[in-house]
């Protein structure tokens, strides 16, 4: 039997094909509870059955927990796959009942591989890396309401304290949150504030900002104003706390995990970096290759030829993890920067006229390359070696960086 589930918040819908991709019965509603869930096995029989279900938000987790301790193969499909299978079939027609149906006819037409659930280190790391980022949400979110309020209230102030963002910033407003509140304060008592629980503002500082205060435009000066950047200056304190929380929480965790432990020995990936690879991806050896994994997180070429139409150059496609791959930027520039093993592999590509960010982008594969390599062989990074006037080959080697370049291709190591 095949199986597809389109994914809700509190009612899914079931529908099921025979060996034969025939339609068996009418597709059912499934009820996000236990009578809903026994139903569903009752519905699906004995095991296995192939069911197929996109990755909705959260609400798919628990549906595919209990189907695979029920011994079912649950796939768990990227949203996009699904539906441009279901548009191939021109269906004028798109409803839950429908979107099931193409789910199960999709596992009997394809037969995909069944997902597998990551082990609970991993599912724990992937829940603090999201938390995180929610936090870093808000805390930006929280710096550009500040940033408002302060070009109303005091637009001088950023002219002398730089990043709104820093405890600096912070401790001085919530204290004196407008340029009135400044230019009625007296120098040596803003000087005398500690803004860290050590350093103080300074002598030199605060009269600066005193002076500014005197003659600023801004205009918004009453309560109204001076609340919003208290309260605004108190949140900022806090998720500051929390988020150092959390990563310190985040570093603990890869210090324990097996995989993640032996990325962080690879030059240029610290421990929030080798979290998020971690969440994203799981263990990397799970991917068939290099290759694989570096064409999950988007790293290849995305070349597009139509007709007399020929691409001087093929850039990256917008498939793949978007948001590893800007995790990975910075990374990526501190080691081309600072990386005994990837600023000669950078500045070679450089020397031979390849644009710089095609060698970033090859640097990037290349750091991909020795994550994969690390994870398959469960051993520490080391830079390779080789004798004098060879290059140095990978076990990836044979694969091209996304970059073409007047028709030239980048080999990914040596």
């Amino acid at each position: 039997m095949f199986a597809g589930i389109d994914i809700a918040s509190e009612r899914h819908w079931l529908a099921r094909l025979d060996d034969a991709g025939k339609p068996i019965g009418k597709p059912l509603p499934i009820t996000e509870d236990r009578d809903g869930y026994d139903k569903l096995l009752a519905a699906l029989g004995p095991a296995p059955v192939l069911v197929a279900l996109e990755a909705t938000g959260h609400y798919w987790k628990n549906l595919f927990a209990t189907l695979a301790a029920a011994g079912h193969d649950v796939v768990v499909l990227n949203p996009l796959v699904a539906r441009r299978f279901q548009d191939s079939s021109l269906e004028r027609t798109k409803t839950d009942a429908i979107d099931a149906q193409g789910l199960a006819r999709l596992a009997f037409e394809k037969r995909p591989a069944p997902s597998r659930l990551h082990d609970g280190a991993t599912e724990a790391l992937r829940e603090l890396v999201h938390h995180r980022d929610r936090l870093r949400q808000d805390f930006d979110d929280r710096v550009r309401q500040l940033h408002r309020l302060v070009d109303l209230g005091f637009p001088e102030f950023t002219r002398h304290v730089k990043g709104l963002d820093t405890m600096l910033a912070t401790s001085l407003l919530a204290a004196y949150p407008t340029a009135q509140a400044f230019a009625r304060a007296v120098p040596g008592r803003i000087a005398k504030l500690r803004y860290d629980g050590r350093h103080r503002v300074g002598a030199e500082l605060a009269t600066k900002l005193v002076d500014a205060a005197k003659r600023s435009v801004g205009q918004h000066h009453g309560p109204a104003y001076a609340l919003q950047a208290r309260h605004i200056c108190q949140d900022l304190d806090l998720w500051r706390a929390r988020l150092a929380d959390v990563e310190r929480d985040i570093a603990d965790q890869i210090d324990t995990h097996d995989v993640g432990k032996l990325i962080t020995t690879v030059d240029g990936i610290g421990p929030q970096t080798a979290a998020r690879i971690i969440a994203a991806a799981g263990d990397p050896a799970q991917f068939k290759s290099a290759a694989a994994f570096a064409a999950f997180v988007g790293v290849v070429p995305s070349l597009r030829q139509s007709g007399k139409r020929t691409a001087a150059r093929a850039g990256i496609g917008p498939f793949g993890h978007a948001r590893l791959r800007s995790a990975l930027w910075m990374p990526v520039l501190g080691a081309v920067r600072r990386n005994d093993w990837l600023r000669p592999f950078y500045e070679r590509l450089r020397a031979a006229g390849k644009p710089a960010k095609l060698a970033l982008i090859a640097a990037m594969r290349k750091l991909l390359c020795a994550i994969y390599s690390v994870a398959k062989n469960r051993k520490p990074f080391t830079i390779p070696t080789a004798p004098a006037g060879r290059k140095t080959p990978c076990s990836t080697s044979r694969y091209l960086i996304p970059g073409r370049v007047r028709g030239t291709r980048v080999a990914c190591c040596g």
